[in-house]
């Protein structure tokens, strides 16, 4: 088991953003290379791009992405070399660039589902170049993922590192690392009360356990479930949600044998989960979860989506236009989702042949 190795898929994300600086620089560092087998679904002239400017020798093997198999090669990019895009000469979101984002994402899912790969990492899409290709009904990748899977239930799932060094937490800002699951995703605020009933709270609950146990490898997770108003509602003072929704959610989880606890206030939970007392906390909508995570660790932050039947993680930021060409891109976030998405593959499948031999 021990000798696994996995294949991990990279798709480039927007070709007008900063994926393919990421990808290349991430995949150029010998100790992320040694984690697995890559195959990347993107441009290979963009990446050759990315690297001149980064001063990186190309250290990959190009082939078309519809001859994808098993490779010796360490890294492979699967190269759209019929997709007409003008390179960088385009600039922000574009119709071009969504549909070769959303193709990328769709070929990868695909070899994903078909065993050809362990696990995909998906680099940062603009979702107006998505918009433009006529992918209206997909907010993100969340939600295109979900539908593509047949899967009812589903959650994105943020974590931020420790810090790294020989004594972690002792920093300016000291924490043990911070994992936090949305209920609520690209979902206007406004529009929240509208679609929010039990079952919005109780999946997130179900599957962040079901995650941390078979991905984490921790048996019995600690839960901390956020209320949605300030102070958690104070006893119905600021809204009811917390008494009419997320408590019912909670008592129906305990039901269920899982060690959950709240509805606390989040101006103070992710202070207590980022110190250690819980191993994940449920919030409420996007930014109530994003803001501390990103707060604590914005660069080496990783999304993964809970629920599907393939293991994808993401980097935790955008395409950021404003600094696509100029080299500035940080591949943290990038390595960080890389080195997650080894690790649950290579537990997944651990865990598979140890239940087989049982």
């Amino acid at each position: 088991m021990s000798d696994f190795i996995p294949t991990i898929g990279i798709t480039m994300g927007d070709p007008a953003g900063i994926g393919p600086e990421v990808v290349v620089k991430a995949l150029a560092d010998p100790d992320i290379r040694r984690l697995a087998k890559f195959v990347i679904f993107g441009f290979n002239e963009l990446l050759a791009y990315a690297a001149d400017l980064a001063e990186i020798d190309p250290f990959w093997w190009r082939d078309h992405h519809e001859r994808l198999r098993p490779y010796d090669h360490d890294v492979v990019v699967l190269d759209y070399d019929e997709y007409a895009f003008m390179g960088n000469e385009t600039k922000g979101p574009s119709k071009p660039g969504g549909q070769a984002s959303a193709q990328f994402v769709f070929d990868a899912l695909r070899a994903a589902t078909d065993k050809k790969i362990d696990a995909m990492v998906t680099g940062p899409i603009c979702k107006e170049s998505w918009k433009l290709a006529g992918f209206h009904r997909w907010p993100g990748h969340t939600e295109m993922l979900a539908e593509k899977t047949g899967v009812k239930r589903y959650a994105m799932m943020f974590a931020a590192a420790p810090p790294a060094g020989p004594t972690p937490g002792t920093g300016p800002m000291p924490h043990k690392g911070l994992r936090v699951v949305l209920c609520t995703i690209h979902e206007p605020l406004l529009e929240l009360r509208h679609s929010f009933y039990i079952g919005r709270v109780f999946d997130p609950i179900d599957l962040a356990h079901q995650a941390l146990r078979e991905w984490f490898g921790i048996e019995k997770p600690r839960i901390a479930v956020c209320g949605l108003n300030p102070h958690a509602g104070e006893n119905g003072q600021f809204g009811d949600e917390e008494q009419r929704i997320i408590t019912p959610a909670i008592n129906m989880a305990r039901s269920h044998g899982m060690d959950v606890q709240g509805p606390f206030s989040a101006d103070t939970i992710f202070y207590k989960a980022a110190q250690g007392t819980f191993d994940i906390v449920v919030a409420m909508y996007h930014d109530q979860g994003l803001i501390p995570v990103k707060l604590l660790d914005f660069h080496n932050s990783v999304n993964l989506t809970l629920g599907l039947p393939i293991v994808r993680t993401s980097v935790d930021h955008g395409t950021a236009f404003d600094i696509v060409g100029r080299n500035k891109a940080n591949p943290g976030s990038m390595k960080a989702a890389i080195r997650m998405a080894c690790q649950i593959a290579t537990d997944v499948r651990q865990r598979r042949i140890k239940n087989s031999t049982q």
